[in-house]
């Protein structure tokens, strides 16, 4: 899978204002902004990312991903 694909996984289960991804095809690293973090502790965000990506966390496509989820506001006071 390339970061293209999963970017678009990702994007088509939750609206992203921001969805960034870098790794080496099995190892993944991701920014994610969302509203639909809203009010969402920090498990909860990151079964939503999981939720979009359904099977492929179970199989060998997705091997790893590990995620900074922000809410937009949340996102504004990192200064990006």
């Amino acid at each position: 899978m390339t970061a293209e694909q999963l970017q678009q996984l990702i994007s088509a289960g939750l609206p992203c204002d921001v969805c960034q991804l870098e790794g080496d095809g099995r190892h993944w690293y991701a920014t994610i902004v969302s509203a639909a973090f809203e009010g969402k502790r920090l498990i909860q965000r990151h079964q939503q990312v999981y939720a979009t990506l359904g099977s492929r966390m179970h199989t060998d496509e997705v091997h790893a991903l590990s995620m900074k989820t922000f809410t937009p506001a949340e996102w504004a006071k990192q200064g990006a």
